[in-house]
């Protein structure tokens, strides 16, 4: 569709004055338009499939979608032909599970998923509680292990043989710390992606009060609240606008997926979020972790990722440059190379 427009010759676009100028605006909200309206379709049609597949799979886990990207990681450590079939193959059949972000869903990794199935692995897409198309309340989640719950029993319905590596996003991170604390023989290895990689008693919104304040004052003050059991009682979630959340999410991210996620957003139940950690030595800190920074990130700076990673230090830590808080949008390939290294190492 976009390469219709593209493509017009110097003649089509050079009309005289005004003419010119309002044939540009009339493609470009076409354009727009067209846009929304066909990822609007695909998202349907994606959900529609997920809700099928849910007869047969765990619950609330995303249907996996196909892809035609090339196949290299970042250091290129098979980027000779002859080396490319013995790499993949040694990473078959590995189960990637992801874990989205604050008010995301399984939905935001479907170009992960195409490049990961792509490559011979097995990417599986989690809607935590009350995300995505999971039908519970979100304002009646009050705890991270209520929010986690769908991550916890994949897990645990896994055969007693076979080990998984976590990639969490933002404050999926909290879940995916939650999962290896209760589960550190099930996760081979776990991939933060601008995550909330907290220490043990800190909690995840504790990462985000450069942006969003203290959360004593957020709770006060904050018009993003939303008072689930009436204005009487305490907030239940939160729900950034729309103008505010393209402005920290979205910033380099394409138009198409960022209608897909202005449709497709729910809002952020608090409870999780306000919850300490508590993480030991023995179970968290026994799984393997590396840390994804995402450099032109309004959401969690840049310094924030890097206190992160101080404070608490992985094994190790790759940077994308030019991304958002979302790299699945803005540097899908780019992320997919580096969780394929990470994937590789012994």
């Amino acid at each position: 569709m976009g390469n219709r427009f593209i493509c017009m010759s110097k003649k089509d676009t050079k009309v005289n004055g005004s003419k010119s100028k309002r044939i540009g605006k009339s493609q470009r909200k076409l354009l727009e338009d067209e846009e929304v309206a066909l990822h609007r379709r695909a998202l349907s049609m994606v959900l529609q499939q997920h809700q099928l597949s849910q007869r047969y799979d765990a619950p609330s886990m995303s249907r996996r979608i196909g892809s035609t990207s090339r196949r290299r990681t970042l250091s290129d450590p098979f980027s000779n032909s002859k080396q490319a079939p013995d790499f993949l193959e040694s990473l078959k059949g590995t189960r990637v599970v992801l874990v989205h972000g604050e008010g995301f869903g399984a939905w935001c990794w479907y170009k992960s998923i195409a490049l990961l199935e792509e490559s011979g692995l097995l990417p599986v897409a989690l809607d935590l509680s009350g995300s995505g198309i999971d039908t519970i309340n979100t304002n009646s989640i009050a705890t991270l292990v209520d929010y986690s719950k769908p991550l916890i029993t994949y897990i645990e319905n896994l055969p007693d043989d076979e080990k998984v590596i976590l990639v969490g996003h933002g404050c999926g991170g909290a879940s995916v710390s939650y999962a290896m604390e209760q589960l550190p023989q099930k996760i081979a290895k776990a991939i933060f992606v601008c995550a909330t990689m907290v220490s043990s008693g800190q909690r995840p919104f504790d990462v985000f009060t450069e942006e969003l304040g203290s959360s004593e004052d957020f709770i006060k003050e904050s018009k993003f609240l939303i008072h689930g059991n009436g204005t009487d009682n305490p907030p239940t979630s939160f729900m950034l606008e729309r103008q505010h959340m393209k402005a920290l999410y979205f910033n380099q991210s394409p138009l198409k997926d960022i209608a897909l996620a202005m449709v497709s957003m729910r809002p952020v139940p608090l409870g999780p979020i306000m919850e300490k950690l508590s993480l030991s030595p023995e179970k968290y800190g026994s799984v393997r972790r590396y840390f994804i920074q995402t450099l032109d990130d309004r959401a969690l700076s840049p310094d924030v990722q890097e206190k992160l990673v101080r404070e608490n230090p992985p094994e190790g830590v790759y940077k994308i440059k030019g991304s958002d808080h979302c790299p699945f949008f803005s540097k899908p390939q780019s992320l997919h190379k580096m969780l394929l290294e990470i994937a590789q190492k012994p």
